[in-house]
């Protein structure tokens, strides 16, 4: 596990990444995708993931999301640039992205 304290720890982490895309490459290769802060390392992502949720990490892969630029009230504005990270976990272990939510 990384050297950085707790707190740092849990700053990497900022919310999980629900789409699509993320819910089907989660139930084919058993990865979970999350945005991350953008000055996190692998490293940091993988020993967040693993003080969180007690799971073990396999690989951590990253990715730099440039903002869009957009129209509003005919002025360009353009949106901050953000981090993901794809997260694989071994086969028999599961993360709970709803965990704590009652089931209806």
């Amino acid at each position: 596990m990384s050297t950085l304290s707790k707190e740092k720890l849990y700053k990497v982490l900022l919310s999980p990444r629900v789409t699509e895309k993320s819910t089907r490459v989660g139930e084919s290769s058993n990865q979970y995708v999350f945005q991350v802060a953008v000055d996190s390392t692998k490293a940091d992502i993988k020993g967040a993931i693993e003080l969180l949720f007690e799971v073990n990490v396999l690989s951590v892969q990253t990715v730099n999301v440039k903002g869009k630029t957009k129209a509003f009230r005919q002025r360009l504005g353009r949106r901050n640039d953000w981090k993901k990270a794809y997260v694989r976990i071994q086969a028999d272990q599961v993360i709970d992205l709803l965990e704590g939510g009652e089931a209806a």
